[in-house]
């Protein structure tokens, strides 16, 4: 009966684990990767250390070492590079023409046609089912629909 409650529990931390992977963004499942194996490596000549055969996990080290160091440093930069600022946080109250502009990018005075292609290109990359945020989406919505009444 253990072995079976064990069982549960263990799928059941496995699927979050799964429903957790699923949202993540490839540069941090990348450098996940990398800091597994890095551990690998260290449990790889904890353990070689242990058992006496200390000839082993130096060669372990100056074999693998190099290599899992090159992957750390390149999922670390692909991560630094696709960290993106944090948009502000939303404020209160109506928003003015000129905040509605420069929402969309464009200059005071736009014609309709601006409008809606700015909104279309920037509603692309900002989209919530595009990875973009629901905060930033909104805000696009909005100078769209005070600049077009």
């Amino acid at each position: 009966m253990i072995f079976l409650l064990l069982g549960g529990l263990a799928l059941g931390v496995l699927m979050a684990a799964l429903g957790a992977f699923s949202q993540a963004q490839v540069a941090t499942i990348k450098q996940f990767g990398a800091w597994m194996a890095t551990l690998g490596l260290l449990v790889l000549v904890v353990l070689l250390f242990l058992t006496g055969r200390v000839s082993g996990g130096i060669g372990a080290l100056v074999i693998f070492g190099p290599i899992v160091w090159g992957w750390l440093r390149r999922a670390d930069s692909a991560l630094l590079r696709r960290a993106a600022p944090r948009p502000a946080p939303p404020r209160r109250g109506a928003m003015s023409r000129a905040e509605a502009y420069a929402v969309l990018g464009l200059a005071a005075g736009a014609s309709e046609a601006d409008i809606r292609a700015a909104h279309r290109r920037l509603m692309r990359a900002a989209h919530p089912d595009a990875g973009g945020s629901d905060w930033l989406a909104a805000r696009i919505n909005q100078a769209r629909d005070l600049l077009l009444g």
